[in-house]
């Protein structure tokens, strides 16, 4: 079955050229041309990936993400923001309201499907079944559900995985381009800056019963799970 596509932006030339290209790689594209309409578009059935652009007619892109993430029905709906702004400071604001992948404007038809096709798998629970549990911080592949002491956290998909990598390779060191590779997969366009600021939001989303402390930093290499202090 394709995968539905929403494309949030407000130039018919470019939302023209994103449908066409999106087709030919077999996707299915929703199209909203503000705000309101993108909003109006998230309802069963609900798409698969969000397209969205920065600057749009009724409110930004970045106002839509937190919008999103605020209803428990849409939140787990990965977003990839399109836009000119193309700034360090610009994509880690994108990426830490909640975006999962950042394109800038020009792009190539080529690495726009790329990204997207990596950010669905992302989106897509692991086909391992089995449930991991360290002290108290439990993840379940077949529910897609991350629970700290009984009690449900919220998490995008791609900390989700990230998480679930982390706790299937404990106690050993990756680099920021090992966990590119693992958990993003390889021939992605993504930069190592993005993986600091995804284990920024891990972090935040286990720290209430003290999780956090398992993701620890070790200089000058990259991160490591681990439950010793």
């Amino acid at each position: 079955m394709s995968k539905k596509v929403l494309i949030v932006e407000d130039e018919a030339p470019i939302r023209e050229m994103l449908c066409f290209v999106l087709e030919q790689k077999g996707f299915e594209p929703m199209e909203a041309e503000d705000y309101q309409q993108g909003l109006a578009a998230l309802k069963e059935p609900f798409p698969d990936l969000i397209l969205l652009d920065w600057m749009l007619p009724g409110g930004s892109g970045i106002q839509f993400i937190k919008q999103l993430k605020q209803d428990e029905v849409t939140r787990q709906i990965p977003v990839v923001m399109l836009t000119a702004r193309g700034e360090e400071e610009d994509k880690v604001r994108g990426l830490d309201a909640g975006a999962d992948d950042y394109i800038t404007k020009p792009f190539s038809p080529k690495e726009l499907t790329a990204r997207l096709k990596a950010v669905i798998r992302r989106a897509v629970p692991t086909s391992t079944e089995e449930i991991i549990e360290v002290q108290g911080l439990k993840l379940d592949p077949v529910s897609h559900r991350v629970t700290a002491n009984e009690q449900v956290l919220e998490m995008g998909p791609t900390e989700f995985r990230l998480l679930h990598f982390f706790m299937t390779h404990p106690e050993r060191v990756y680099s920021r381009e090992q966990l590119l590779n693992n958990v993003w997969g390889t021939n992605v366009y993504v930069e190592d800056r993005t993986v600091d600021v995804h284990i920024r939001r891990l972090r935040k989303a286990v720290s209430e019963f003290g999780h956090d402390a398992f993701i620890q930093t070790v200089r000058g290499t990259g991160y490591r799970f681990s439950t010793r202090v």
